[in-house]
């Protein structure tokens, strides 16, 4: 049986012990890629963020939960050192910052477990959160993987030209493309130039299934 990952759901990063920086995802998507291919026979780890709120139950799939950037990779890690993975479907929407310390109006930095609400203004020092996608060919050096954008600013050219930079920085195989940027349905973008339309969320998780199935029987 194929084993395939499928990310889902937004990571989130800690501000202090009782608060964090997050994306608007539910991980509807992502659950339902992940059922999707498991009804259609592969065996699917869905590491599914703690933080997605889709009422989507996980069926027939392995469910991981993950919480940061980094326990995401330790579980790409993890799951690359154990089992022979053959495709990731990398859907996830990962935190681009995390917050690097805190400071007060005085430029004093701020390490309580939880940050004293009459503190007054406080200001978030954000740097680069780990970019997962961008390890993924090093532990997955033979796995079919999908890479995910969502872009809101720009034209349609520039949110292809996006994902298609995508594919060249992380060596992934393909690049799903959503958002306000692209208009309605995705972009299923592959290598060397082909771009799929896809006219919303059902067409998407009918093509993945049959795309994947085709790639390893040589047909696509």
């Amino acid at each position: 049986m194929s084993k395939v990952i499928v990310t889902a759901g937004p990571s989130y990063e800690p501000i202090d012990e009782v608060r964090c920086i997050t994306n608007f995802s539910t991980g509807d998507l992502g659950v339902r890629l992940a059922n999707a291919l498991s009804r259609a026979g592969f065996g699917v780890f869905c590491l599914k963020a703690t933080f997605a709120t889709t009422r989507t139950e996980v069926l027939g799939c392995r469910e991981l939960p993950f919480t940061t950037n980094d326990d995401l990779h330790r579980s790409l890690v993890r799951l690359a050192r154990e089992h022979r993975i053959d495709a990731i479907l990398h859907v996830a929407a990962l935190c681009d910052y995390k917050v690097s310390h805190v400071s007060d109006a005085r430029g004093t930095r701020q390490d309580a477990a939880k940050l004293e609400s009459r503190s007054g203004a406080l200001t978030l020092a954000l740097e680069p959160a780990r970019k997962v996608i961008a390890g993924m060919r090093s532990y997955f050096p033979k796995a079919t993987i999908v890479g995910w954008k969502y872009e809101l600013n720009g034209s349609r050219a520039d949110a292809l030209a996006k994902a298609w930079r995508q594919v060249r920085e992380a060596r992934t195989d393909a690049c799903a493309l959503n958002g306000r940027a692209w208009g309605d349905g995705f972009a299923f973008c592959i290598p060397p130039d082909q771009v799929r339309i896809l006219p919303d969320r059902a067409a998407l998780i009918q093509f993945v299934p049959k795309w994947l199935r085709d790639l390893k029987a040589g047909k696509a």
